[in-house]
């Protein structure tokens, strides 16, 4: 796991040494092990790396033999020796053991289609000298970030934001159409950065930049139409066992000290299990994270699943008093972040971090085997009768009558009569957007921001970034096309940049078996029926682990990985919080202090549960402060 930046100035002019070591000390977190530079007239590279893999000889920035080929590289490549078999059978000569010079040669052999035979999380930088074109590529889930810019005159590219801004001559406009993505889903999608000249390649894209320009295109995508030969349930089973635990087996793969995180919920279970059965005698390092609030507390089932397996396990308890890890929450993330399950994805991590380089998630668990019981389940009854009842009818009255309800969204959703009612009077797509705008939905924005906000904002389409995924899965069955956007939206854009950022925070690497895209394409081809089973989410993977996993933690109510928000608004977090948001910084700006004011009290009297909405306006002050305001 590393960092990599660069610049290609396409007009010829040289890059200067300095400017690429600057950008890679914005990153020495994701890379303490070492510092790697290439300069040659236009073109720079650099690398910051944190040794996992062939610890002599892996060094970046790394080239062929010939010297016309040089890469930076930042993830690990699963099926590296797998690759570097078949390759040398074609006649290619390796020089390493470490699995960068994999990419090397599979460029040589396939040119731009290698990306499709490489097989882990990856964000690469590929320099053809022959060609004098600059190549990227980012893995196909989007476990690992990469932002840059082209303006025509220069290719400048970064693991982090940071990296991309400590290059000269790199503007600092905010994106208020990504502003507005953010608030209402809590983070900035790709291909959008908070800044707009710079952008994010989105998950399974590569991109060429040369004299004639810059190109970007999709190479990979996940089918969820169901295979109708799909087979026996006990066939369905022995294969996806083997697939997972394939899957794990290839993430044991390093040279240094490797854990596991254990929530105690399904999926982080089933890897320590899977981890634990493929390798009897090893003792798992697993870390677990607790709080005091026990409504939020997992860790009894988490010490169940260590003490079945013999783990060598450490716990912490998190409090609401640590305002220094907001700091780092901001500084890592670039960009505003709202999603404050990073809180003890940070702690976890720096726990880990003390034993091991390497851990193993559950992560995907949810997105691949429709985990999000009720949200899915609600999408496809809303769906059905969406279907039953006339449209002039559904967005006539129907809609009417639930602008007439309270909104309760802190009910379980099937009580939400309101969002129901909305919901099934448009579309699909707008009613999922609605759903899944967890901070502020157009009504609110409409409520709380000043007019000239809105005026910035008024040609952004935040549901367009939900919609064409919803277009793009227009044959599968409702739930599936709702899992599949959140496979195309939540997972990477939330999950994987909360896991990425925070645990390069610390200096560790983590992998995600469940996110390994022959495993994904296995379960995408199973029908609905075998992932949500009347009320019972992930049917088939927990069937798969009732052999491994006591039915306690099997088949226990979803409890989610986050944190007592609420309460800490009101206690440890409460005068921070309050003397942030009204600090009179880019809120004052943006919101109508009446209408702040009001969102903030009726939290602290309890009439609402606004914590969400307060943590999200509070990133984004501190974010501003930090990165808007600041030239670090």
């Amino acid at each position: 796991m590393c960092g990599i930046c660069g610049i290609f100035n396409v007009d010829g002019r040289p890059v200067a040494e300095s400017s690429i070591k600057k950008m890679a000390s914005t990153m020495v977190h994701r890379g303490p092990d070492g510092e790697g530079v290439f300069v040659k007239g236009s073109l720079g590279l650099g690398h910051r790396r944190l040794a996992i893999i062939d610890l002599d000889t892996g060094a970046q920035p790394m080239a062929t033999r010939d010297g016309q080929l040089q890469v930076v590289f930042n993830g690990e490549i699963y099926n590296f020796l797998e690759l570097k078999k078949d390759l040398q059978n074609r006649g290619h000569v390796f020089q390493t053991k470490s699995d960068t010079e994999s990419i090397l040669h599979a460029y040589r052999e396939w040119g731009l289609d290698f990306v499709k035979h490489l097989r882990g999380m990856f964000a690469i930088a590929l320099w053809d000298e022959r060609k004098k074109h600059l190549v990227l590529a980012r893995d196909r889930i989007g476990k690992k970030p990469l932002y840059y810019l082209a303006d025509g005159n220069k290719l400048v590219f970064g693991s982090e934001l940071k990296a991309v801004l400590a290059a000269p001559g790199v503007p600092r406009n905010l994106d208020h159409a990504a502003l507005d993505c953010y608030f209402s889903y809590g983070y900035v999608p790709s291909p959008l950065s908070i800044f707009k000249q710079i952008r994010k390649l989105p998950p399974a894209h590569a991109a060429i930049c040369s004299r004639e320009g810059f190109k970007s295109w999709r190479y990979w995508k996940l089918n969820l139409e169901p295979d109708t030969d799909y087979g026996r349930e006990e066939d369905i089973l022995d294969q996806l066992v083997q697939l997972f635990d394939e899957s794990v087996k290839i993430r044991m793969i390093s040279d240094v000290p490797l854990g596991a995180f254990l929530s105690g919920g399904v999926d982080s279970s089933a890897v320590v299990a899977s981890m634990a059965v493929q390798n009897p005698g090893f003792s798992v390092k697993t870390s677990a994270i607790g709080f005091s609030d026990k409504k939020f507390d997992e860790l009894e089932f988490a010490r169940k699943v260590a003490r079945l397996y013999g783990t060598d396990h450490t716990e912490f308890i998190v409090e609401p008093d640590a305002l220094d890890v907001i700091e780092k929450l901001v500084w890592h993330f670039d960009e505003p972040f709202a999603d404050s399950s990073a809180i003890p994805t940070f702690y976890v991590s720096r726990m880990a971090r003390k034993k091991v380089t390497v851990a193993l998630s559950g992560d995907g668990g949810d997105e691949n085997f429709a985990g999000y019981a009720s949200r899915y389940s609600m999408t496809a009854f809303e769906d059905k009768v969406r279907r039953k009842i006339p449209s002039f009818f559904r967005k006539g009255v129907v809609q009417r009558i639930g602008r007439f309800y309270p909104r309760l969204d802190n009910f379980p959703r099937p009580l939400r009569l309101r969002s129901f009612l909305q919901n099934i009077g448009v579309s699909a797509d707008v009613a999922y957007f609605r759903d899944m705008s967890f901070y502020f939905r157009p009504e609110d924005k409409l409520e709380l921001f000043r007019r000239e906000y809105l005026r910035m904002t008024e040609d952004a389409d935040p549901a367009e970034f939900l919609g064409g995924y919803f277009r793009e899965a227009a044959n599968a069955d409702q739930l599936s096309r709702a899992q599949y956007v959140d496979m195309m939206t939540y997972l990477p854009e939330d999950i994987l940049v909360k896991v990425d950022r925070m645990s390069m925070a610390n200096s560790l690497e983590v992998r995600a078996p469940i996110l390994d895209h022959v495993f994904m394409e296995y379960v995408a081809g199973l029908p609905a029926s075998l992932k949500l089973r009347n009320s019972e989410s992930k049917y088939i993977f927990k069937k798969m682990n009732e052999g491994r996993l006591p039915p306690e933690v099997l088949y226990r109510k979803k409890q989610g990985f986050c944190v007592p928000l609420s309460d800490w608004m009101k206690n440890g977090l409460k005068q921070f919080a309050e003397d942030t948001l009204f600090s009179g910084g880019i809120l004052n700006e943006f919101c109508e202090q009446e209408k702040l004011q009001k969102l903030w009290q009726g939290h602290q009297q309890g009439r609402e549960d606004n914590s969400h909405q307060i943590w999200a306006l509070l990133m984004l002050e501190l974010w501003h402060e930090k990165f808007a305001d600041n030239r670090f």
